[in-house]
């Protein structure tokens, strides 16, 4: 009735418990004995007596009560553990002491003291309190007396507040989890774990609020993500994944460090028993930190494509001066053949202490040149039929009678200028070098697909089975999106697609303008300056696209396996940059695009190789070592030789060749070789080379793709500055346009580099090791200092594009033989 008033909570816990003894009946060890929180029980059982305690309490309305429960046992025997048995409302908790963990090669490890956290009761729709119970017994089998304790406790800091850093000691026999609940206006939180210890190694679980909670290191995997932690961890969690709003944090220790990059302890052989109780404690802190909202991700997208927008806007920019200018020209009247070799002539200096001859400035008019008879426009094949041309490579390729004959004498001066190495027919030329541009996009969408198809597959079992260790993020900024756990480091890279598109837009505008000037005959397209090929230009644009995609799908999940997906085309890229250099003086003996393609699909090989065995093999890096360096003397002879190097019928040519080389260049003329400025660069080139290779046999280094990336960018870092040198040294003119692109190239390649160098993770150690290299984000509180590295590197390649692109734009109005060749 109303007016009837309530019992009293002692009454109510006292009949309870009078209740529940009367219920067990039998033997004196099933009576239960009441037990009070806080206080310890001491007692020993055998298998003929057996201890059982009840635990009353009151539980609040909307509250989670959770209780902990230590026990120990001063017994080794693993015959007759102790066994305990927690009964619940709705779950039942049992362990025994000593309890064993199993490590490495069967190793057992037994601990004497547990404590465990009960499964909290979930909070009660009721208005009023409600009476709950815990049964606690305590067992065994031993036909002795064995002594225990056993001390109940309820938690007081058991739900962990947002902002809030919590400090506890956990071990391997006693692990910790807490609750958390989402604040009203939190979509996403990140839980950051740090501690001062590396070890012992430690895993961070987030699981549904689900009982039994996995907080074992044999079960910890079972239920929900985690992390294996060394000093300092971070899971990012969103409200979507859990429909209560609300979830467990749980720390376990594991019993051997060898999963965080640790090895097992040289005392423990075999399958010897040892008790190591309190060894192995570690002390954690954890805080949990909303993370970003929506709106952030809207700004980082339009910040993303807003800034590489930017460089579409400069491009018109550019080309709209451009126009006004050429339109001023154009109205003004355009320089005359004469005057523009005129210029060129007076742009040579002869040095009056040198030898006529002796330098590229020195032109000898009054000898015949095969490559100073320039074919004029009438005896030309029909301009603008390069790209519908339907002659055969092979058949018509050399058009020009005794051509084997006339190479060997042209290619062989000592002094070559352009028009010598440009005597193919343009049509067949040009039809060559487009074959980089088709044959590099059916190898990107072979490469590709599986990329793509791979990395799904590694994101699912990522969300499937919740391990956070099989790819390194940077945990610090990882901000996931759909299915995607990093977001941001995808992101990213939209700007190499997005200049990569840019510069095939920028190649395309030349492209029509040169095919209209062709069309016009115009003598400055037909007869001066650098040949226009953009076949190679085409295949870098799609090359510089292609890194952006595959740089996305590497980071969808980075890890060992699939690293060489980010830097496979970065070797493309390196050498097509080399083999577009070499072309701009050598276009008649360029190499084949199915030969290039060839030798960047050996590299890829070898990269695949190094990945596997490049670690701890010996052999590997002995055999790659003599690659490397057979491949350098054979590139810099052919170099040498302008491609007329043969090897002779019998396998014992290319020797006699070198000796005869070693013969004519330093011994006969040791003062001065034949091709002095050649030498000096394959000299140069073959030093940083061998130094590679010697550096990689001795310190064989783990980042086995990165190093060979680092052979391809220090060569074709060198050769760019051999090219700019030389084309300085001839008083060649470097224009307003390419001078910013270099200066800007420069620039951002060293910003780009010092974010590069700062190492946010690390697949050549364990993922609990490459999280203590984790940083928080940088810019706009989403990207991280890797982030920005993919910002500056598209540019900076773009800009390295740009460079190569407009280098030799001050040769429009010089004539081809009067271009020297280097």
């Amino acid at each position: 009735m109303a007016g009837r008033a309530a019992p009293a909570p002692g009454a109510l816990l006292c009949a309870l418990l009078w209740a529940a003894a009367a219920a067990a009946g039998g033997g004196p060890g099933d009576n239960p004995a009441p037990g009070a929180f806080g206080h310890v029980y001491r007692g020993a059982v055998n298998i003929s007596a057996e201890r059982v305690y009840a635990f009353a309490y009151r539980s609040e309305p909307g509250q989670v009560d959770a209780v902990r429960v230590y026990v120990n046992s001063s017994s080794e025997n693993l015959q007759y553990p102790v066994l305990f048995v927690v009964r619940q409302q709705k779950g039942v908790l049992s362990w025994q002491v000593p309890l064993i963990f199993r490590g490495l090669y069967q190793r057992t490890y037994n601990y004497q003291e547990v404590s465990r956290t009960l499964c909290p009761s979930e909070p009660t729709p009721e208005t009023r309190p409600s009476d709950q119970i815990i049964f606690v017994d305590v067992a065994s089998m031993a036909p002795f007396n064995i002594a225990y304790e056993l001390l109940v406790t309820k938690l007081e800091n058991f739900q962990l507040e947002t902002n809030k850093a919590f400090n506890f000691t956990a071990s391997p026999s006693q692990p910790q989890y807490f609750l958390y609940k989402f604040p009203q206006d939190v979509d996403s939180v990140i839980i950051n774990v740090v501690s001062d210890a590396a070890y012992p190694c430690s895993v961070v679980s987030v699981q549904d609020i689900v009982c039994p909670v996995y907080d074992l290191d044999h079960n910890v995997e079972f239920n929900g993500v985690y992390q294996s932690m060394t000093k300092q961890a971070a899971i990012t969690v969103q409200r979507k994944d859990f429909p209560g709003e609300q979830f467990f944090v749980v720390f376990v220790i594991k019993p051997e460090d060898y999963a965080c990059g640790g090895s097992v302890p040289s005392s423990i052989h075999g399958n010897v028993n040892r008790t190591w109780n309190l060894q192995r404690t570690k002390n954690l802190q954890v805080t949990i930190v909303p993370s970003i909202k929506k709106s952030v991700y809207v700004q980082a997208m339009f910040f993303s494509f807003l800034s590489f927008l930017s460089f579409y806007l400069g491009s018109v920019v550019v080309a709209f001066v451009h126009y006004i200018r050429v339109q001023r020209k154009a109205s003004a009247g355009r320089l005359s053949p004469e005057h523009g070799s005129g210029m060129m002539t007076s742009s040579h200096p002869i040095s009056a202490s040198t030898p006529e001859g002796s330098s590229y400035g020195a032109i000898d008019e009054s000898s015949s040149s095969g490559g100073r008879q320039l074919s004029s426009p009438e005896h030309r094949p029909p301009a603008g039929s390069d790209t519908d041309s339907s002659v055969e490579e092979e058949s018509d390729f050399d058009t020009m009678p005794e051509i084997e004959s006339d190479k060997n004498i042209i290619r062989t001066k000592v002094f070559l200028y352009l028009s010598d190495l440009s005597r193919k027919d343009r049509r067949i030329v040009s039809k060559k070098y487009k074959i980089y541009f088709w044959n590099i996009i059916t190898i990107a969408v072979f490469y590709a697909l599986p990329v793509i198809q791979l990395v799904i597959t590694y994101q699912t079992v990522v969300n499937v089975t919740g391990n956070q260790d099989i790819c390194y993020y940077n945990f610090l900024c990882a901000h996931p999106l759909g299915v995607l756990s990093a977001f941001n480091n995808i992101l990213s890279n939209v700007g190499h697609m997005m200049l990569g598109f840019l510069f095939l837009l920028i190649v395309l505008r030349r492209d029509i303008l040169h095919r209209r000037a062709m069309e016009m005959k115009d003598i400055y397209t037909l007869d001066y300056g650098i040949p226009k090929h953009f076949g190679l230009f085409y295949a870098m644009g799609i090359a510089l696209m292609m890194e952006g995609v595959l740089s996305a799908c590497y980071h969808v999940c980075p890890n060992y396996s699939n690293f060489q997906f980010d830097t496979s085309f970065m070797y493309m890229i390196a050498g097509l940059c080399m083999l577009k250099l070499y072309q701009t003086r050598h276009p008649d003996i360029n190499a084949s695009a199915y030969s290039a393609y060839a030798s960047f699909a050996v590299v890829i090989s070898l990269a695949v190789l190094g990945v596997v065995f490049g670690k701890n093999d010996m052999w590997f890096w002995v055999i790659f070592s003599m690659i490397h360096v057979l491949a350098s003397l054979a590139l810099s002879t052919q170099i040498y030789y302008m491609g007329r190097f043969k090897i002779g019928e019998c396998y014992m040519g290319i020797f006699r060749r070198a000796v005869m080389v070693l013969y004519t260049d330093c011994i006969q003329q040791c003062s001065r070789p034949m091709y002095m400025d050649r030498m000096v660069l394959l000299i140069v080139g073959n030093l940083v080379n061998w130094s590679f290779a010697v550096f990689g046999l001795v310190y064989r280094p783990r980042d086995f793709a990165s190093y060979i990336l680092g052979i391809f960018i220090c060569n074709l870092l060198l050769y760019l500055a051999f090219y700019i040198i030389m084309k300085l040294r001839s008083s060649e003119k470097l224009l307003p346009i390419p001078m910013f692109c270099i200066v800007a190239t420069a620039v951002v390649w060293a910003a780009a580099l010092y974010f590069f160098f700062q190492t946010l993770s690390s697949w050549e150690e364990t993922p609990a090791e490459s999280r203590e290299k984790n940083r928080p984000c940088i810019l706009l509180g989403f990207f991280d200092d890797h982030d920005v590295w993919h910002f500056l590197s598209a540019a900076a390649l773009f800009f390295s594009f740009l460079v190569l692109l407009t280098l030799d734009d001050d040769l429009d109005t010089v004539r081809r033989d009067k271009i020297p060749v280097f």
